[in-house]
C-alpha cells in the first residue's frame, strides 16, 4: 500500500487503522474493527460492524482486515454520514420518553436495566465506565440534561 493518503478523510482512516496495525503490515484482527471505528467517532451498532468486517475482511486470512480494503470502504460510510451519533435533541427526547413521571432523571436502577436488557444490550463493564458520568453523586439518580450536556462536551 504506497499509494499516498490524499485527503484529510482517509488520512484520519488510516492513522485510526494504524494504531491497532501492531505489526506494521497493514493488518488488523478483525475484533479491532469495533474500536477503529468509534476512534472515527463512529457510533455503529454490532450488526453494522460486523457488515464492514464481512465487506473488508481479507479473503486469504479470515480474522484480519487489510488497510487497502478497510479504507476505500469506511471511507464512503463515512462520507455518507453512516454510524453518526444521534443528535443531542433526540437523546433528550428518548430520555424524556424514559421519564414518564417528568421527574427530569432516571433511577440508576430502571435505566441499568433498561441498558442491559433491552436494544444492543451494554456490558457491565460499559456500564460501569457510565455511572461515574451518569449519576448525581448526592441523589444517586441520573439527571439526564446534566449528564447530556456532559456528553456533548466529551464528544
Amino acid at each position: 500500500f504506497v499509494s499516498t493518503v490524499n485527503n484529510d478523510l482517509e488520512k484520519r482512516i488510516s492513522d485510526a487503522f494504524c494504531v491497532f496495525d501492531h505489526h506494521g503490515d497493514k493488518l488488523i484482527d478483525v475484533r479491532e474493527v469495533g474500536t477503529v471505528l468509534r476512534l472515527l467517532g463512529c457510533v455503529p451498532t454490532e450488526q453494522e460492524v460486523n457488515e464492514v468486517i464481512s465487506a473488508t475482511e481479507t479473503e486469504e486470512t479470515s480474522g484480519v482486515v487489510h488497510l487497502t480494503k478497510f479504507l476505500p470502504h469506511v471511507s464512503q460510510l463515512l462520507m455518507e454520514r453512516k454510524m453518526e451519533p444521534a443528535a443531542p435533541e433526540k437523546i433528550l427526547e428518548a430520555f424524556k420518553i424514559l421519564d414518564f413521571e417528568n421527574k427530569g432523571y432516571l433511577t440508576k436502577d430502571s435505566f441499568g436495566k433498561l441498558m442491559m436488557e433491552e436494544g444492543e444490550p451494554f456490558t457491565q463493564e460499559e456500564m460501569d465506565e457510565m455511572w461515574p458520568v451518569a449519576i448525581d453523586p448526592i441523589s444517586g439518580h441520573i439527571p439526564y440534561e446534566l449528564y447530556l450536556n456532559q456528553l456533548m462536551v466529551s464528544l
